[in-house]
């Protein structure tokens, strides 16, 4: 797979199918995540989810997010699953920022989030789509699919992208993504984005025309894909 364009280094970076979890450049700080869903969606778009597994290190570039605001905002999102306030099921949204939120859909797949703002403002940033990046061949087994098959049937859309990345509620929820220690990190290898498209979510009923999705803009494994409408913004 043909390389992203990358900011310059001092040090030349290994290819994809080489790196280790460390070698997708720097660790995000906490703080990355310490801001409301709205304001860390579209900075999040370039950076890198990586995964230490059993089978290797797979890795995909974040192309397409989500923003779910706490309850805390006026008005509430209606279509965040912290809306009625901390359950059991919900309760990582309502700790520190920088944490997973994995939870189940339809019995049998998963949908990941990071947790953002400060302690009990509970927002948090819905993954949506990732660009396969390293770990490949070990992504489409996981998912069933034939090796060198299309990108976007990888990891296009919240529940493959989890399947993809081995992510389940099990193994992964509460998660510290910016712990060294983790083997489920967000890293920043110097991908840089000027500009992205904003468009209301997809696939809710509550708050549909909300302006709270984020994407790439034409990337193929967005959802959508080169069709989309909506407004860009250039990210200072």
């Amino acid at each position: 797979m043909e390389e992203s364009k990358q900011v310059k280094r001092n040090a030349p970076l290994l290819p994809f199918e080489q790196r280790t979890l460390e070698g997708w450049g720097p660790l995000l700080p906490r703080a990355f995540f310490e801001a409301s869903p709205e304001e860390v969606a579209p900075r999040l778009l370039g950076k890198v989810l990586v995964h230490r597994t059993a089978a290797g290190v797979l890795a995909g570039r974040i192309v397409e997010v989500e923003a779910y605001l706490g309850p805390h905002n006026d008005p509430p999102d209606p279509a965040a699953h912290a809306y009625r306030g901390p359950t059991p099921r919900n309760s990582v949204l309502f700790g520190p920022a920088g944490h997973a939120y994995v939870y189940a859909i339809y019995g049998r797949y998963f949908c990941a989030n990071i947790t953002c703002e400060s302690e009990n403002k509970a927002g948090c940033v819905l993954l949506r789509a990732l660009e396969p990046l390293t770990g490949v061949a070990q992504m489409a087994r996981n998912r069933g699919l034939a090796a060198g098959g299309k990108s976007r049937l990888l990891t296009s859309g919240p529940s493959r992208l989890c399947q993809a990345m081995g992510l389940s509620r099990t193994a992964h929820n509460e998660m510290d993504v910016v712990d060294h220690a983790s083997p489920l990190q967000v890293r920043d290898d110097g991908y840089a984005v000027s500009e992205v498209l904003v468009t209301p979510r997809i696939g809710i009923h509550e708050a549909v025309d909300w302006p709270l999705r984020f994407v790439l803009l034409g990337h193929a494994c967005v959802s959508g894909g080169k069709n989309l409408k909506g407004q860009r913004i250039h990210l200072g």
